[in-house]
This record gives C-alpha cells, structure tokens and sequence, in this order.
C-alpha cells in the first residue's frame, strides 16, 4: 500500500488484506492489472475495489432479509396452525348440529345455531384472508428491497453504468458464446488528460465530466451491449455479435461525438474545454483467456494515447506498430 501511495483507510486495508491473502482471485486479477499498467491508486478506483470485490453493505442487506424472511414465516405458519384449528373447530360444530337434528330437536333451533357456526366461521377466514394478504405485500417490499439490493451491487455509483463485477459476470458469458463462432468484442476509452483537468477544474467537475461520458457510450452501444465502468476515467464497452470492424465503427461514433460536446459548469454556466478520448478495440480469439482480450484492448489504448490521442486504435494496428517498432 505505501508503494502504491494508497491511504490507509479501513476500506483500504479490506480492500489489500484479501489480496495479500489471495481469497479472492477476480480482485487479484484486478488489481495485478492496474499495477502492471501503472495506474494510479487514486480515491476513485480505491472506492470502485471496494465496492465491487469487498461490498459489505451486500452482506448487511442479506443479513437483514433473512432476519425478516424467518420472521415472515413464522407469522405465516402461525396463520395456518390457526386455520386448521379453525376448521377442526367448525367441523366439530356442524358435526353437533347434525347429531341434534338426530335427536329430534326444534329445527329452528338448528337453523340459528348452524348459521351462528358458518358466521363465525366466515369472521374467521376473513381475518386470516386480511393478515396473509397484509404478509403477501411484505413479502412483495422484501423482494423488492433485494432486487434494488442486487441493482446496487452490480451499479457503478458515480457513473450508474455496470461496475466491475457486472462487467466479469457478463464477459464470462459472452465468452462462452463466442467459443461457438459468434464474435466478440470490446472498445476501451480513457479521458485525453483527465488528471489536469481535474488539477484545474476540481473533482466534482471531473465527475461531472465522467457521468457525461458514461451517458454518451451508453447511447451509442447497442441494446444488449454491456456499457461498464472498468476503473478511474477509464470505461469499456462489451460487444457481443460484432466483429472488430463494427465495434471500431461505434468507437468512432463515440469519439466524435464526445468531441463535439460542451461542456459548461453548471455553478457558474463558465463552458469548459472541449474534452476528447482516446479508444483502444479489441476482438476475443478462440480458447484465449479475457484477461488477453482486455489487455490487447488496452494496448491499443495507450497506442492512441502514445499516437496523438483523440482516436481510435484497433488491435491490427498493434501488429504493424510492433512491426514498425
């Protein structure tokens, strides 16, 4: 953590105590990916390991369900021990009344106490009819409060985009569908110099700047593209059924119109320098590990950071580079 200059906070000792123990293999990865890249440790991708590998809040909403779940079902099987009991109790009566008729008693006598049975009968199933509604809709706010649980542990909270656990759970099922034939690939983009921004402009309108290029890939992907937040000002976009010439086709539809925003400070309407981005794209091989995938994506990243910024660099010209090189 000293090397890395990463604060000691609580968070931040959760965070590098199950990688230094090694529990935990997709923060590992994570983290031996943004160390062999030189990227900096900063508050923001400290925050975004926390949350997506650590995320005790999940742990707490679970803990809590279950407390009410249990107490749900005891209340529920409290509900039909009595609605049993009840019916014993109402089968006894009509059973009296069928022996007194027998005996030859005044028949009105019997009408009036059958009627008093099925009455009561009927308040009854009424009142237990009302309380297993009333549990019905608990259970409704229950299942309720762990799909936005969910929502929240697969949600980037600055950004609203898919955070890094989304981001491996879906990979990992693109990959599978690729192995038989179906292409698959990835674009990465990173804010052209983003830490000076910050510098001059302050956090709070980088993150505004940031939420701004989540909302622009995440209207230029398609439907059943993954858009994610992969770490600090850097964000992917996962492609399944596109080929390396479609999802390139889409970068650069996503350059130009990054490019051609304005942005404008929303506390003094002061309109800020254009911001631009560079994009790195990537096409899955067969039987290759994800991790090569995004490395190459990332490689041609930083070869359009390396060749000028503000463009799109795919893996082909990766060859020609080291070629050239």
């Amino acid at each position: 953590m000293a090397e890395q200059r990463i604060p000691p906070t609580p968070n931040n000792f959760a965070v590098w105590f199950h990688y230094f123990v090694g529990d935990h293999d997709d923060l590992r990865h994570a983290v031996d990916l943004l160390i062999d890249h030189n990227r900096p440790f900063d508050n923001r991708t400290n925050q975004d390991l926390f949350e997506t590998y650590i995320a005790p809040d999940a742990d707490v909403v679970a803990l809590e369900t279950s407390e009410r779940l249990h107490a749900l079902m005891g209340t529920a099987k409290e509900f039909l021990a009595t609605a049993i009991a009840d019916n014993h109790s109402q089968m006894q009566a009509i059973s009296n009344v069928a022996d007194q008729s027998q005996a030859g008693v005044d028949p009105r006598a019997l009408v009036a106490q059958l009627m008093n049975e099925l009455a009561r009968a009927a308040t009854r199933a009424t009142q237990l009819e009302a309380g297993f509604a009333e549990k019905t809709r608990e259970l409704d706010v229950i299942r309720d409060s762990l799909s936005k649980s969910e929502e929240r542990a697969r949600t980037d909270t600055l950004t609203g985009l898919a955070n890094r656990r989304a981001l491996d759970e879906f990979l990992r099922k693109a990959q599978a569908t690729a192995e038989w034939g179906e292409p698959l690939s990835v674009l990465m983009l990173d804010i052209d110099h983003f830490k000076t921004f910050n510098d001059n402009f302050g956090h709070g309108v980088g993150d505004q700047v940031l939420r701004l290029m989540a909302k622009v890939l995440r209207d230029k992907v398609r439907k059943h593209d993954l858009p994610a937040r992969y770490g600090g000002e850097e964000l992917i976009a996962v492609m399944p059924d596109a080929d390396l010439g479609a999802c390139a086709d889409i970068a650069e539809r996503i350059r130009r119109s990054i490019a051609e925003c304005t942005i404008t400070r929303r506390s003094t309407g002061e309109v800020l320098p254009n911001i631009t981005v560079s994009i790195g794209v990537a096409q899955y091989r067969t039987d290759e590990a994800i991790a090569d995938l995004i490395e190459r994506c990332d490689r041609a990243l930083y070869l359009a950071k390396g060749g000028g910024r503000n463009r799109v660099v795919t893996e082909n010209e990766l060859d020609r580079a080291w070629a050239a090189g």
